[in-house]
């Protein structure tokens, strides 16, 4: 794609002067090279994004954007058509499908992954791919996504890659050279406001809070050292500081406490340090601090401020049902927004969110207690960040945040533009030592490890799209391959290019006038004239045979032509081989196709005493005395006769004979590489492949693939997207779902999509009558079936179905109002619509893939009875009214 453009003109649309790192984004763009940009939050690497559409767009060509939530989803189709236009960009996500057509479209990273496996028509004029937050490649579940993209995109689509600050970001792009061409590193450290680490501790002795700095010119700060050191001794639970005998003495209360939300709000707001957004790994937690703050008589807003809240609050949640409204709390949620107070977690429904978020951006709101989900994706920037703890509970134990993360987290804090720094503050702990904090606060180090994995779904389009020797193939130039192995990955670069070669020069051979390989092989069976055969052998291997170490002979290979110093002959089956040093200092194998005639030796040069050719030294000596040498003249002898056979051959006929025996002998010299890469690529540990050929054991085990060909069966598993595809699969080809109602299909469905994650055991599970509840044992023992299988082969083992969601999902299809639904389940209502909508999308999918017409149809009609209410207004799209009239 020619990006070029207009840049000062593009340019002109900010209203700041552009960063180092952005403009040098957008040279490698102009130079038609795909770009990875690795800079902080906030620090403006979606200006890149849209320079690419922009030069997209002027090139008559499309633009995809993609992001890897529907927030930022959402966020950015706005951004996007306040720019360009309504008519202009389009969306499609799990909720929304606007515009697909346009020549800009948003989308989530797996509606590409889908248009791809299913070859749409829509990457036909496609120029250019942004992938936003490309580090989610290291998810577990989603990551294998961005590796599909970014490989089985076409080559002829430029990349965007936006990531988050990592470590090894050189890797990746040498990566993303590997697999796909040029692609450039732009690397940003700097933040683009800058951040004040700050250590917050309540000190009982002196009635004091204290707020010091973690680092002092780049080192731990000695008094906040000096502080919590004190601190560790004192007695706590009934343990004293110890004095130099041993013998323990104390205070009797602990010395050191972390500050409680209320005191560390309001210490904010004294110093001016508000809006901030203050994380706290837990839901509940979050709720609590917000009502506690409210309850306190807190209050951070002016009258006009809260009449704006109100606005904004009218026109998200006007459609929604008062009774709806009554169980999410709406009266304690909007007490709480007017006093400048929120809560931003996952247990909330999306328009509830999306009115913080839209309060928060306009500096309504004055702090956010949120969990880490505010921390990826939407832009909500504060000039304080707080962090309750620095541990969090992964769902088996504790552990402490990584420096990505915590990088991620205060990433959000300073406004550009607005602060001339940002604050992020951490609170003391008894459990954390100050040296963790200081370590936290001073590392950059976030590496970003590929979590790449072949899947059943990605295994049955592999098989519906490729040979097998191409899936493989493109198994081995995954990320995770290439930070195992990555030789294996470079080879099998090295080996699509040559394959690709190789077609081109057979075509190039294949002659209009008859077989240019009969031609070939009788022209090899009269071995040419007589006069240039002795004994039989080709003149040429003859004269590579009386060729000597030091001789120098003129050579013509690839993109060099010029002098070389033979080091080595060899006779390998294929003929006689010789390599040779170049001017250049490079190593040329070289064997009889490379030589139109029989090489002669112009001159000879003295090699250096050790033969070692891999070493640089070797090759610069050589390349030296090359090219002080003295040469004979070539000599002027016609070029051997190659179409000289007994009788008459139509191809004797084609003017361009010459050229097509070139191209043929050119292509055998290909083909003889191509074998040797398959079999070095044999060699080598190829980790993926092997999973991938286990997981293909298991499809052609249970009757998905026969050889390498889908069965029936196996196109429904590359039609069906979902974390338990094959169990999902194989549950409708045994009739499990077949027979059903609605409610009752929407009940049974739900054991694939809900997961119950509290510690807490999850209720008995309830069935609406004995027949469900045997179509669920089944399941059950089917989803047990293949994971003793899975953990036999060694792959990772899909998560069991759960039954805890089934009498929700079947209440709700049944007509049960949200309130009646909610309030009798101990579950959120953000739980609630985000499962719902999880189903709704398999339910659409079943619609398509259910061998039987009333399953499909009962499919369809449990989807449509699922999508009404809270639900179908948490997935409405505000549209603005300049939006609506485009």
């Amino acid at each position: 794609m020619d990006v070029r453009a207009d840049r000062a003109e593009l340019i002109a649309h900010y209203n700041f002067p552009l960063d180092r790192f952005q403009l040098q984004a957008m040279d490698a763009l102009d130079d038609g090279r795909s770009v990875l940009v690795a800079a902080p939050t906030g620090s403006g690497k979606t200006v890149v994004a849209e320079y690419g559409i922009e030069a997209a767009l002027r090139a008559g060509k499309r633009a995809f954007y993609t992001a890897p939530i529907k927030a930022l989803s959402n966020q950015k189709f706005h951004d996007l058509v306040e720019r360009y236009g309504s008519d202009q960009v389009g969306l499609l996500t799990g909720d929304n499908a606007i515009n697909g057509d346009a020549p800009v479209v948003v989308m989530t990273t797996e509606v590409l992954r889908n248009m791809i496996y299913g070859r749409s028509h829509a990457l036909a004029d496609l120029a250019l791919v942004v992938l936003d937050e490309v580090h989610f490649l290291q998810d577990t579940y989603r990551g294998p996504v961005w590796e599909e993209v970014i490989i089985h995109l076409p080559l002829t689509v430029q990349l965007v890659c936006l990531s988050a600050t990592v470590s090894n970001a050189t890797e990746l792009t040498e990566w993303i050279t590997t697999v796909r061409g040029p692609t450039t590193a732009v690397l940003e450290e700097k933040r683009p406001v800058r951040l004040e680490n700050l250590f917050m501790v309540g000190d009982k002795s002196s009635d004091h809070i204290h707020l010091l700095p973690t680092l002092v010119n780049g080192h731990p700060n000695h008094v906040a050292m000096r502080l919590t050191e004190e601190g560790s001794h004192t007695w706590q639970g009934g343990r004293g500081r110890k004095n130099g005998n041993g013998h323990g003495h104390g205070h009797a209360k602990r010395k050191l406490y972390a500050p409680s939300r209320l005191e560390v709000v309001e210490r904010l707001d004294q110093q001016q340090m508000l809006p901030a957004i203050y994380f706290i790994f837990s839901r509940n937690q979050c709720d609590e601090a917000a009502k506690t703050c409210l309850a306190a008589g807190l209050r951070l807003t002016t009258g006009e401020q809260r009449e704006r809240i109100r606005e904004i609050i009218e026109a998200r949640l006007s459609g929604m049902e008062p009774a709806d409204l009554a169980v999410l709390g709406y009266g304690q949620f909007l007490a709480q927004l007017e006093a400048g107070i929120a809560a931003h977690h996952a247990g909330m429904v999306p328009p509830f969110k999306e009115v913080v978020e839209a309060c928060f951006t306009e500096g309504l709101i004055k702090v956010v207690f949120a969990t880490e989900t505010l921390a990826v994706g939407i832009n909500m920037p504060a000039r304080t960040v707080v962090i309750d703890k620095l541990t969090k509970f992964t769902g088996e134990h504790h552990a402490m945040l990584t420096p990505g993360q915590y990088t991620q987290l205060t990433g959000r804090a300073g406004r550009r533009g607005i602060d001339d720094h940002g604050q992020a503050v951490v609170l003391w702990n008894p459990f954390t030592t100050f040296d963790q904090v200081a370590g936290l606060a001073a590392s950059r180090w976030f590496h970003l490890n590929s979590a790449f994995r072949p899947t059943y779904n990605m295994a049955a389009n592999l098989v519906r799209t490729y040979t097998s020797e191409q899936a493989h193939h493109l198994l081995n130039l995954s990320f995770a391959q290439y930070q195992a192995d990555g030789d294996v990955v470079r080879m099998e670069s090295r080996l699509g290019k040559r394959q690709t070669q190789l077609l081109e020069l057979t075509e190039e051979a294949r002659s209009p006038y008859g077989d240019i390989d009969d031609y070939r092989r009788r022209l090899q069976a009269s071995e040419r004239p007589a006069a240039h055969i002795v004994n039989g052998d080709d003149p040429i291997d003859l004269a590579i045979m009386k060729l000597r170490p030091g001789d120098v002979i003129y050579v013509r290979k690839g993109k060099y032509a010029g002098r070389a110093a033979v080091i080595s002959t060899a006779n390998r089956k294929g003929g006689m081989r010789v390599t040779t040093v170049t001017t250049r200092r490079d190593l040329l194998a070289l064997s009889t196709g490379d030589f139109d005639e029989p090489p002669t030796a112009l001159g000879k040069i003295e090699l250096p005493i050790d033969y070692a050719p891999n070493r640089n030294d070797y090759l610069r000596d050589t390349a030296q005395r090359l090219e002080k040498v003295r040469l004979l003249p070539q000599p002027n002898r016609k070029r051997l006769p190659t179409t000289t056979i007994e009788g008459y051959h139509p191809v004797e006929d084609d003017p361009d004979l010459k050229h097509r025996l070139k191209a043929a002998a050119q292509a055998d010299r290909i083909a003889r590489e191509v074998e040797e890469l398959r079999s070095r690529v044999k060699g080598r540990s190829q980790s993926i492949a092997r999973d991938f050929d286990r997981v293909l054991g298991i499809l052609e085990a249970w009757g998905y693939v026969e050889g390498w060909r889908l069965t029936e069966a196996g196109t429904m598993l590359a039609r069906t997207f979902h974390e338990s595809d094959l169990l999902v699969v194989e549950s409708v080809r045994q009739g499990m779902l077949d027979g059903l109602d609605p409610a009752t299909m929407a009940g049974l469905v739900s054991v694939f999509v809900y997961e119950h994650r509290s510690p807490d055991a999850p209720p008995l599970p309830w069935f609406p009558n004995n027949d469900v509840r045997k179509r669920w044992l089944q399941i059950a023992a089917l989803s047990a079936e293949l994971q003793d299988i899975e953990n036999e082969d060694g792959l990772i083992v899909h998560r069991a179905p759960d039954p805890t969601f089934l009498a929700i999902a079947y209440a709700w299809a049944a007509g049960e109002s949200f309130a009646e639904v909610v309030e009798a389940e101990e579950l959120t209502g953000g739980d609630f619509v985000r499962t719902i909508k999880q189903l709704i999308d398999l339910l659409r999918q079943l619609a398509i893939i259910a061998p039987v017409a009333a399953t499909r149809r009962c499919a369809d009609q449990a989807a449509q009875a699922l999508f009404r209410g809270v639900v179908a207004a948490s997935s409405a799209l505000e549209i603005a009214p300049e939006e609506r009239a485009g």
